[in-house]
């Protein structure tokens, strides 16, 4: 290469340095327990976040089976024992963002250390986990609301991450996300026509299978479901406590509570949570007049 090209070349990558936006500065794990990732065209960096908010596990009720088995395959995790990626799907409002949160809160301590990955930054997840694969800390990579469309190529990049790739996922690196639908692409009739039966067993078509083998690879699946009334009015009774009004809980809060769920259109610790910041804080104005 001749002087002259290589001074241009030069020139060039300084005029496009120019322009890249600058690298923030490596996430201190000792410090920050939480980070987002963030994908730019030439790869990407993570980014600290504090914690949301103080949410705990106690906090969570109506969903004990879920809770203990989450706490369970994390402390394996933690401690160095096999673990299985986990898929939590089911209705919406229903807390399965909530328990991240409150699993992060606390098991911080243990060493827990989350990464959110956005559904349209999928597609940069190898990267990703290759930056984890050889640090000393142990990481849930977690993917909030996540589903695809039927043409939508992201899902292969998750899917290879957790169990289709030569090298495999590094053992400090687990895979929570959360979703309405247990099988994570949208399903209709026509894909059980190329379904068959051979002897007693039912053999699914391709179309299903395909459907089917991303949530397949999560070994831990828990599903969410809404609450019957007596769970809801009781997960409405722990936040009205929580924000302080104890004493209002009563026949009269618990028809309001009943009500607020029906406007809402379904009970699920979410419309709790709301009814009780609309009962405490229109009654903390009430005593203010």
């Amino acid at each position: 290469m001749d002087a002259e090209l290589s001074q241009r070349l030069t020139r060039l990558l300084d005029h496009v340095d120019h322009w890249l936006p600058p690298a923030p500065t490596p996430v201190d794990w000792n410090i920050h327990v939480a980070a987002i990732w963030q994908r730019h065209p030439l790869g990407g960096w993570l980014v600290p976040v504090p914690p949301r908010d103080a949410l705990t596990l106690d906090d969570l009720l109506g969903i004990e089976r879920q809770k203990l088995a989450l706490i369970d395959n994390t402390r394996a995790f933690l401690q160095g024992h096999p673990a299985n990626h986990a898929l939590l799907w089911g209705s919406r409002g229903s807390g399965k963002s909530s328990i991240i949160r409150a699993l992060l809160n606390s098991l911080a301590e243990e060493g827990l250390r989350l990464i959110q990955v956005d559904r349209h930054d999928l597609c940069s997840l190898p990267l990703l986990v290759e930056q984890l694969r050889h640090m000393p800390q142990r990481f849930v990579v977690y993917c909030d609301d996540l589903s695809f469309e039927g043409n939508d190529d992201a899902y292969k990049a998750l899917k290879s991450v957790v169990d289709g790739a030569l090298t495999g996922p590094p053992e400090n690196v687990l895979l929570y996300a959360t979703s309405n639908r247990r099988h994570l692409l949208p399903e209709s009739m026509d894909d059980n026509s190329g379904s068959r039966l051979v002897g007693e067993e039912l053999h699914h078509g391709d179309a299903v299978e395909e459907k089917i083998s991303l949530s397949d690879r999560f070994g831990l699946w828990l599903g969410f479901h809404p609450f019957s009334q007596a769970t809801y009015l009781e997960v409405c009774e722990h936040w009205v406590s929580h924000l302080g009004q104890p004493q209002d809980w009563n026949d009269t809060t618990k028809a309001e509570a009943v009500r607020f769920a029906t406007l809402r259109g379904g009970r699920s610790g979410r419309t709790a949570w709301q009814f009780a910041a609309h009962w405490v804080g229109r009654k903390r104005l009430q005593e203010k007049r």
